[in-house]
């Protein structure tokens, strides 16, 4: 079976700290199994990132990225490029695209 490398951008992270940290005021149980989740959903793009299907946003390229959602709300989207996997953003599935990360790349 193929494996990938898998990178996470600095903004992804970020998103991601952000995520936890919002979620943490609420409850730390919560907040933990988040990052819980988006951890264990990111390191399964090392072997099945193709399983999950594209991102289709009239602001993106056509293709070029995939998504995977994660604890019920959040989004994981990513490019495969040879044997990487970037993850580009981490998104909550209740914003507005216009806090997308990837409307700035």
């Amino acid at each position: 079976m193929k494996t990938y490398h898998v990178s996470v951008s600095l903004a992804a992270n970020d998103r991601m700290n952000d995520h936890f940290e919002f979620l943490a005021k609420i409850s730390e149980n919560a907040a933990r199994n988040l990052l819980s989740e988006l951890l264990k959903d990111i390191k399964s793009l090392e072997q099945t990132p193709l399983a999950n299907p594209y991102l289709d946003r009239p602001y993106l390229e056509q293709g070029k990225y995939r998504y995977k959602l994660s604890y019920r709300r959040y989004r994981i989207v990513y490019q495969i490029v040879k044997n990487n996997v970037f993850v580009d953003d981490i998104q909550d599935c209740r914003q507005d695209d216009d806090k997308n990360v990837l409307i700035k790349l």
